[in-house]
């Protein structure tokens, strides 16, 4: 019996034992040597539908039904994709905190930089980074818009060491970017993972591969070129970027080390809230003693008086945006893995030394621009070469 295009038999008639039709299975060989091969066959190439209606059935069900037509005709092929939606929706989210991440840093530093040079107090700036850090999580968690956070006396405990260095850390890099250019805080800020190798080998006893050794390299070696050909080098802005990267390496360690003795579970902006709150604490009164009540009036006048109103702005913005960036970088942590991380935290820098120069038309010498390529491929390297 022959089969012709787009032909389907719901009803097939009964063949013998014998017949290639059977409902025992043959296979295509025998199938092939049929001697009735050349009428069931046909010279062109047939495709064939999905097949519907397949499995157990009663006697007086239809079989099951299989289209053909011929290769010729043309003919739409329904093609089913699955998309794995969650994957698709994990990876998007990734790519929100890491956008967000570094659009908030780069808004924070214009400001924080544009404050700091009409009103030069980085201890004040520091702290007021930190007051308003600690009133948007106040306000967020009595309003009921993120959950508070159960802690106990021992995380607190816990927590202080972390933000002993967290707030050594933040004042030193505002005290260095009231001091050099954005670029060049950052270019020596890059060179943290350095700090980090040199703190864990030899005051917590770790060791590490030799690729992660050599990386540091041209990590230190960048970091070199370009604090040498800088052409607005002040000491104390280098040494406030220095002990800014000796701290959050300590800070890194602490936290690590003490949230695991804690008992609880706090991560995410709750954690890092706890540690503005706490961190704003420990700032306050140093920032009262080295500078004073006194001082931030004056300085406050000459600021409004030389900028006008939008000065009061800008002291908003580098305050509400330093906490908004940290807030997406802590929480960005629960979902990705620490070497996404990494990579993240080397593109953020990039960002912000490019834009920097941009909007503050930065004079930067080639020489100098290289030592932060450098550095900055360096500190890639280490990401990699560390996992």
């Amino acid at each position: 019996m022959a089969f012709t295009a787009n032909q389907s038999y719901a009803n097939p008639p009964t063949f013998s034992q014998n017949s290639p039709f059977s409902s025992k299975p043959h296979c295509y060989s025998s199938l092939l040597n049929h001697p009735f091969k050349k009428t069931i066959l046909p010279h062109k190439p047939l495709y064939l539908s999905a097949v519907t209606g397949f499995g157990p059935r009663t006697p007086l069900e239809p079989s099951a039904q299989c289209n053909a037509y011929e290769a010729r005709q043309s003919q739409p092929v329904p093609i089913t994709i699955e998309i794995d939606q969650e994957s698709a929706a994990q990876k998007l989210k990734i790519g929100v905190y890491f956008a967000t991440w570094w659009a908030l840093n780069v808004v924070f530093n214009i400001y924080n930089k544009k404050v700091l040079n009409a009103f030069p107090f980085p201890w004040l700036t520091s702290t007021l980074s930190l007051a308003a850090g600690s009133l948007i999580m106040l306000v967020s968690w009595a309003t009921r818009i993120a959950e508070a956070p159960e802690t106990d006396l021992q995380f607190w405990k816990t927590l202080f060491p972390v933000a002993v260095a967290h707030t050594i850390g933040h004042v030193a890099a505002t005290v260095s970017m009231s001091k050099v250019a954005v670029s060049f805080t950052h270019i020596i800020k890059s060179g943290e993972p350095a700090f980090s190798v040199l703190v864990s080998r030899f005051l917590m006893g770790e060791t590490f591969p030799m690729p992660v050794y050599l990386s540091l390299l041209p990590i230190i070696g960048g970091c070199a070129l370009s604090a040498a050909t800088e052409l607005n080098f002040n000491l104390t802005g280098f040494m406030g970027a220095m002990l800014s990267n000796l701290a959050f390496v300590f800070r890194n360690i602490f936290s690590k080390k003490g949230l695991m003795k804690a008992g609880k579970s706090v991560g995410g902006m709750n954690y890092y809230a706890c540690l503005s709150m706490l961190s704003l604490l420990i700032v306050t009164p140093f920032a009262i003693a080295v500078e004073g009540p006194q001082l931030w009036a004056v300085g406050w006048q000459k600021a409004v008086s030389r900028v006008g109103p939008n000065f009061i702005w800008w002291v908003v913005a580098q305050s509400v945006f330093y906490h908004l960036y940290n807030q997406v970088s802590y929480m960005s942590l629960n979902e990705i893995s620490p070497l996404t991380f990494s990579i993240g935290n080397t593109m953020k820098r990039i960002s912000v030394i490019v834009a920097s120069i941009i909007i503050f038309q930065t004079p930067l010498q080639p020489i100098t621009a290289l030592g932060a390529a450098i550095a900055i491929s360096g500190t890639f390297i280490y990401s990699q070469a560390k996992q």
